[in-house]
């Protein structure tokens, strides 16, 4: 007897979670900070210790051990999958029976700056925590995540780009000799 997906896991009690945010910054800095697991607490309150267990960061075959504090207590290990960085990432995780695939994309927009798309899919016996919904915690929280990570990407943009208004942060070609520029502060 064969079995399939479909033996263990009926496709009803999968959820899937989309989501879609947009920053100023470019696909390389929006890399940057995403990669940066250390600002990561600033994009939600769930998290507690953040820490790499093996491997190079980012790289496939790396874990990354997240400790969650709420809605309740427990540990998500992150398993890198694909990690092209600056384009995209994906892992599977594995916390409180269930497992969940998740990739992240950053694409260029026409207009400048990174959409940002993230879609999740989990499995497993666990259909509520504390009484929520999976599927309202889960999109609940990528939902705050990476609209909180969009901002920090927009800030750091915008003060890489305030800060080029300083000669010497200037490209060479702007500091030359006799070269006198006046910055006139925006209102």
């Amino acid at each position: 007897m064969q079995l399939g997906k479909p033996d263990f896991v009926r496709r009803s009690e999968m959820v899937r979670v989309e989501f879609s945010a947009a920053t100023r910054a470019g696909r390389d800095l929006a890399w940057q900070i995403f990669a940066d697991w250390r600002r990561w607490q600033r994009f939600s309150d769930f998290y507690g210790d953040i820490r790499w267990l093996s491997g190079q960061p980012w790289t496939v075959g790396s874990r990354l051990r997240i400790e969650l504090v709420r809605p309740v207590r427990t540990t998500v290990d992150h398993v890198i999958t694909v990690c092209s960085p600056g384009q995209r990432v994906a892992w599977i995780d594995h916390a409180l029976g269930n497992t969940m695939e998740q990739w992240v994309v950053f694409e260029p927009r026409e207009e400048g700056g990174t959409r940002v798309q993230t879609w999740a899919e989990v499995a497993g016996w666990a259909s509520t925590i504390a009484g929520v919904p999976l599927r309202s915690i889960l999109k609940s929280f990528i939902e705050l995540w990476y609209s909180r990570f969009c901002r920090e990407c927009d800030a750091v943009h915008s003060k890489s780009a305030t800060d080029m208004t300083t000669l010497d942060k200037q490209p060479p070609a702007f500091r030359g000799p006799g070269i006198t520029r006046v910055l006139v502060p925006s209102s």
